[in-house]
């Protein structure tokens, strides 16, 4: 078979296997085929979905982080919400970031509401520890804003989190 048919076959099958068209392992299996076991090398794509992923895992480790930071040391509590406030900051430009590119939105946009989340109910029940009615109304509004993002961006879990959280603290005002 000549090198141009071939080349046009590798690239065929290079598309399939990114387009998921095909099985990952037939996809190998005939990439060795007709490359004659020297497949080629990675993407620059390949690379870049690599950093996404990475970039991604750093989120998921931001929520314990910033779990340790609030619960677990002895930072005055302007360094500690200084510090959360610049996290959220981060993963809300990422989640713009992320929705220009049509990329994954979600992971920065979870971490950044569940530090939220995290951060006011930490920092309101270590200020206002006698008065529940703040700690309410910061679960209120967490849980507003999550209602509102999920409407927004259209993102189903967002939503029902943000009601089944408001009906939760309504159930547990009156009970």
């Amino acid at each position: 078979m000549d090198d141009n048919r071939k080349k046009i076959i590798v690239n065929e099958l290079l598309y399939w296997k990114k387009s998921r068209m095909l099985p990952d392992r037939y996809c190998d299996y005939l990439l060795a085929l007709y490359t004659e076991g020297s497949q080629p090398k990675g993407t620059k794509k390949d690379k870049n979905e690599m950093f996404l992923y990475l970039i991604n895992l750093i989120f998921l480790l931001l929520v314990p982080i910033s779990a340790l930071l609030i619960y677990f040391t002895e930072l005055s509590i302007i360094l500690q919400t200084a510090i959360l406030i610049l996290i959220i900051f981060i993963c809300i430009l990422f989640v713009f970031y992320f929705s220009r590119k049509a990329k994954l939105i979600h992971i920065p946009l979870i971490s950044a509401a569940l530090i939220l989340l995290m951060g006011s109910v930490g920092l309101v029940s270590e200020l206002y520890s006698d008065n529940r009615a703040i700690l309410y109304a910061a679960l209120v509004i967490n849980c507003i804003l999550w209602l509102l993002a999920g409407l927004k961006l259209k993102f189903q879990y967002l939503w029902i989190s943000g009601t089944f959280g408001l009906m939760l603290i309504v159930i547990s005002i009156f009970v």
